[in-house]
């Protein structure tokens, strides 16, 4: 087996085991019995209910945060994500079991690459280059920006700010939040905070994930690094393309007072240096 065709496979594994470190498998193919959430269309008879109820649960946050991002969305959770991830008709070829296409072939000793250009056609929100480029320089609302300290810090119970991950020009492995590579962030305490997540690497996938475990440390963090909060976790977006920049929300409150982190998920991504704090305060604003 190739290099690439092994690191697709371990991307592919690593989406399948970052729903909480089960071994439980998806069964490639199947459909599920039943009609899709909201969607009212009846399926494939003699399907599988179960692999399409297990595809819910890790897509919906079995760790408290979608896998590839932080709200549902609709495609994600439902029959048509599931159709996608598993292979389906409207799945790309190489899902189905063809060739991977030659711009996938290429060596890496990161699998980032690899993973970016599997997922880069994958559904979901996108976001411009233009946007993308004015969100990462800009300041969020309610905050203070101290440079010199290198801190972005919150001050109201709604936290809302944009973090471009792998913008060219700022480093691959950093998020650019108010035009700062991996600032500190401090939010008040039980702060509803939303979060949008740009992946902005033309080659390389990324995520964002908040925790409590020191995933600097682990070259996974899809198994080590679970959520401090559900909802805390976007564990990878696939490479821009023509239509834009993946992008998404994640939504959570910070219930517990300390000292966290935020980073990517991707294999390695966080021991190269792509990670920052993120400090939950109780101290009277």
């Amino acid at each position: 087996m190739s290099n690439a065709r092994l690191g697709a496979v371990i991307a592919t594994a690593a989406l399948a085991a970052a729903a909480a470190g089960t071994a439980v498998a998806v069964t490639a193919g199947h459909s599920p019995q039943a009609s899709s959430p909201g969607s009212g269309a009846q399926v494939t008879a003699g399907a599988n209910r179960s692999s399409y109820s297990y595809y819910q649960s890790m897509m919906g946050g079995s760790h408290g945060g979608s896998m590839m991002g932080g709200s549902p969305d609709g495609w994600r959770t439902g029959w048509a994500g599931y159709r996608w991830m598993m292979g389906g008709a409207d799945a790309p070829g190489w899902m189905r079991g063809g060739a991977l296409p030659g711009f996938m072939m290429g060596t890496s000793d990161d699998p980032g690459a690899i993973m970016g250009a599997l997922w880069a056609d994958a559904p979901g929100s996108r976001v411009s280059r233009a946007q993308t480029a004015r969100l990462g320089s800009q300041v969020p609302a309610g905050a203070t920006v101290d440079r010199a300290q290198h801190r972005v810090t919150f001050h109201s119970s709604q936290v809302t700010l944009a973090v471009v991950a792998g913008a060219p020009g700022s480093g691959r492995y950093s998020f650019d939040i108010a035009s700062m590579a991996n600032p500190a962030i401090a939010v008040p305490l039980g702060a509803h905070v939303s979060i949008e997540v740009i992946n902005a690497d033309p080659g390389m996938a990324h995520g964002l994930v908040i925790t409590a475990r020191p995933g600097t440390r682990s070259w996974m963090p899809m198994m080590t690094a679970a959520p401090a909060f559900p909802g805390s976790a976007a564990w990878f977006l696939g490479s821009p393309t023509t239509a834009g920049m993946h992008a998404t929300t994640l939504t959570f409150s910070a219930t517990a007072p300390g000292t966290y982190q935020y980073l990517c998920a991707v294999p390695g991504h966080a021991q190269r240096g792509m990670a920052g704090s993120f400090t939950v305060s109780n101290a009277k604003r």
